[in-house]
């Protein structure tokens, strides 16, 4: 049985080729998202940017780290398989079947069980598992709860008044899908979950010092996405707010910055430990 700092390469790999290979095929190959509406072929191309530049090489740096035992990587890489299993999960259901549907399959299959794998089998090993009620990482829970709540307000606003009015969004005009796969995976998992983590956080218990750092993660790497599909479809002549580009921006340095703050109190929170036992 391969040990635990082996295992996460092994999943790593080739969840990171399949994801190369995914976005390297969309990218270069000519009419890919031909099928899709002209707003949804700007977005899918604008995230396979995102996966080739950013998300594939995170997953392999955090792979590498742990094999190296950098403990503080195990978070972020357990963060970016939950990105890229919301992500696929996206691209499983919403784009038209192709010649990658068997390679989103993979990648959806192979993030969603390394993201178990961390809550399993290396909760106890994540930086945070061991942390004291003492730490001051409150207001990380409190963001959550605010970022959680601010963002419900956002899609029931686009929601609510389209089932009132028995319409369609204007976003689903757009893209010319049957729904919002975003607002769909963040009302019924991701922002319960981050409320959830922000209410265990406020109460000191210790998953969600676990698990703290895994959803700052995944937050950053939203917000960095929304950043760039706003940028990149606004040059690509789309009509489109640029100043959700500038907020986006901002909160993915806010909870970039809460991220740094978390690491540094593990450091901080052991320091007193050993102190009190000297």
């Amino acid at each position: 049985m391969p040990d635990k700092e082996k295992i996460i390469p092994i999943l790593s790999l080739p969840l990171a080729a399949f994801t190369i290979t995914a976005s390297v095929a969309g990218l270069l190959t000519s009419g890919f998202y031909s099928r899709e509406t002209h707003a949804w072929a700007v977005q899918s191309f604008g995230q396979d940017i995102i996966n080739l530049f950013l998300i594939a090489p995170l997953l392999l740096l955090t792979s590498i780290l742990n094999y190296q035992k950098k403990k503080v990587s195990i978070p972020v890489w357990a963060g970016t398989n939950l990105y890229l299993a919301y992500t696929f999960t996206i691209y499983c259901f919403d784009i038209h079947f192709n010649q990658l549907f068997l390679i989103y399959c993979f990648c959806l299959g192979l993030s969603l069980f390394s993201f178990i794998y961390f809550l399993t089998s290396l909760r106890n090993e994540s930086p945070g598992s061991d942390l004291s009620h003492r730490t001051p990482l409150r207001y990380i829970g409190i963001y959550f709860l605010i970022i959680s709540v601010l963002f419900y307000f956002l899609w029931l606003s686009d929601i609510i008044p389209s089932i009132v009015s028995n319409s369609i969004p204007a976003n689903l005009k757009q893209t010319g899908l049957f729904t919002n796969p975003v607002e769909v995976l963040d009302l019924s998992l991701i922002l319960p979950g981050v409320f959830l983590c922000g209410i265990l956080l406020l109460n000191g218990k210790s998953i969600g010092f676990v698990m703290a750092p895994v959803i700052l993660t995944f937050i950053i790497l939203m917000d960095i996405t929304i950043c760039v599909l706003t940028i990149y479809a606004s040059a690509r002549g789309m009509a489109i707010d640029i100043s959700i580009a500038i907020v986006m921006l901002m909160l993915a340095i806010f909870s970039t910055a809460l991220l740094i703050i978390f690491f540094m109190n593990i450091r901080s929170d052991r320091l007193r430990y050993y102190n009190d036992h000297d």
